[in-house]
């Protein structure tokens, strides 16, 4: 398995992926990013200058990934960890402590300094990573990501 920046050809892939994890955990789809209108085009939109999006390649098919990108209505310093959705198959393997520690490393060399992240409540076994991984939580969200239906929200300074 490698980690790799998505391409253009990864979209319909990482989309089906996000959206498959959704439907198996029967989570919420409005309110979260399963609704985001950008979820089919991960690509182009993690092309700006302080963004990027890492995907988990097995044998040519995308199996998870994870991005980084400024945070919406916040300050220069604060960027979000975004859409890290892994399937079945390549959960518990390490892969996803190894991605978001490239995302944040990548979000420390673009300047930032604090980054947010929000998820589901019944999403426990994130939740204890973003807490190994130094996040702590927050008692109301930051920004404006349009994800009303996440109800925890973390930080982690850089």
């Amino acid at each position: 398995m490698i980690i790799r920046k998505i391409e253009q050809k990864d979209n319909a892939q990482m989309a089906k992926v996000i959206r498959t994890v959704f439907e198996e955990l029967e989570a919420p789809k409005e309110g979260t990013a399963y609704a985001d209108p950008i979820l089919d085009t991960l690509y182009e939109v993690y092309k700006e200058d302080r963004s990027i999006y890492l995907v988990v390649e097995k044998n040519g098919q995308v199996l998870g990934g994870c991005g980084i990108a400024p945070l919406e209505n916040e300050g220069t310093h604060v960027c979000e960890l975004q859409k890290m959705y892994f399937a079945p198959e390549i959960r518990g393997t390490g892969l996803a402590k190894q991605i978001i520690g490239d995302c944040l490393l990548f979000a420390k060399q673009k300047g930032f300094s604090l980054c947010y992240l929000e998820t589901l409540s019944f999403m426990k076994a994130a939740q204890k990573l973003y807490v190994n991984l130094g996040f702590k939580p927050l008692d109301a969200p930051m920004g404006n990501t349009g994800h009303n239906s996440c109800e925890v929200w973390m930080t982690r300074e850089l």
